[in-house]
């Protein structure tokens, strides 16, 4: 049994937290099993808070029961027994494991329900993800490389050592790489990456090749490092196959998703103002006459695509997009590695290579 010390079982079998933390702590940064359920709200922590710092320890106690009383204190009181129900197997955590877990442990006690906490809270959990991460990444790596469309993500999710760093950052690392799911916090982002090592444990890591930024998020440093003297597979695959694999993901899927999460007329709308923003994001490096002319035959794709369904037409702007700007712009960023390039190879071939 557990007694709440060991953090990288806790954290490695995804075992479930009930995070009594306010709002904005948690969204700073959370581990990705934890739930929040606050015992004070954002305003309530920051009266108290100041409290403390005006008249001490004692005042703001008594000032934080003040808050959480009567209706508010049962309210959060059955959601936390809930929860605990719900979690058997489960933890209570705060910041530090101090006040705020022991009270909300005490008052479920009082309830009839006895669980555990973190010791030493978030804090420790926290620290215990970055020693993971910097552990971990200092086993030999792998970097797939390849233009855009060349299915290096793919590559990643199918090998049992592939690190999807795109999936955990909820982001594709382009202008156009936002995903319906909203990036996470960095601390956030570096707490899921920590638990996604732990998990696998990997004897050598297979990751793609990425810049320093995934949209919001940046890499750790430590694994920035290790990803610099590491070896690089080149994907090579022909231009239409990876015009396909474009079209399926950003038009087929994104579309798709669009009009599942916001329902057909806003999911259309949402769906161009992506595109049109992912291309206004680039326009400087593109030059305003083509950026004008590119976002025009995009909105000429979009009205095809309303009208007709198809998504074929948005060749007319993705393809010169990949070959003036993307395709020349990652081949320059690799020739700087060519040194570090150890294969090359269509989709398969490099699978195959992985495999081997």
């Amino acid at each position: 049994m557990n007694d709440g010390t060991d953090y990288r079982a806790i954290l490695a079998s995804d075992t479930p937290l009930i995070d009594v933390r306010a709002p904005i702590e948690f969204a700073q940064g959370a581990m990705p099993a934890a739930l929040n359920l606050p015992l004070m709200n954002d305003d309530e922590r920051a009266a108290v808070g100041t409290c403390y710092k005006r008249q001490g320890p004692e005042a703001a106690l008594a000032l934080g029961h003040q808050l959480v009383n009567g209706d508010t204190r049962e309210q959060r009181l059955t959601a936390w027994r809930e929860a605990c129900l719900a979690n058997p197997n489960g933890f209570l955590c705060c910041a530090r494991g101090g006040q705020r877990s022991h009270i909300t442990q005490a008052w479920l006690k009082a309830s009839g329900v006895d669980y555990p906490l973190i010791a030493g809270g978030y804090k420790a959990l926290r620290q215990t993800a970055i020693q993971v991460t910097d552990e971990q990444v200092k086993k030999p790596m792998v970097l797939i490389g390849g233009c855009t469309g060349s299915g290096k993500t793919l590559l990643v999710k199918q090998h049992p050592e592939g690190l999807d760093l795109e999936g955990l950052a909820h982001h594709r690392g382009s202008s156009f790489g936002r995903t319906l799911q909203a990036q996470l916090s960095q601390a956030s982002f570096e707490n899921a990456l920590a638990v996604d090592l732990l998990k696998k444990d990997a004897g050598r890591w297979v990751i793609e090749d990425e810049g320093r930024m995934i949209g919001s998020n940046h890499l750790p440093e430590c694994l920035r490092e290790s990803m610099v003297r590491s070896s690089i597979v080149v994907v090579d695959d022909p231009f239409d196959i990876r015009l396909e694999r474009l079209r399926e993901e950003y038009f087929e899927r994104m579309w798709h998703d669009f009009a599942t999460t916001y329902g057909e007329e806003a999911g259309w709308k949402e769906y161009g103002e992506y595109l049109h923003h992912g291309l206004f994001a680039i326009r400087r490096r593109l030059g305003l006459q083509r950026f004008a002319q590119l976002a025009a035959l995009l909105e000429g794709a979009l009205i095809e695509q309303r009208r007709t369904g198809s998504t074929e037409a948005h060749y007319t702007w993705l393809a010169p997009l990949l070959n003036d700007y993307y395709d020349p712009m990652y081949r320059y960023q690799l020739e700087k590695k060519a040194d570090k390039i150890v294969y090359r190879g269509t989709f398969n071939e490099v699978a195959a290579w992985l495999a081997a």
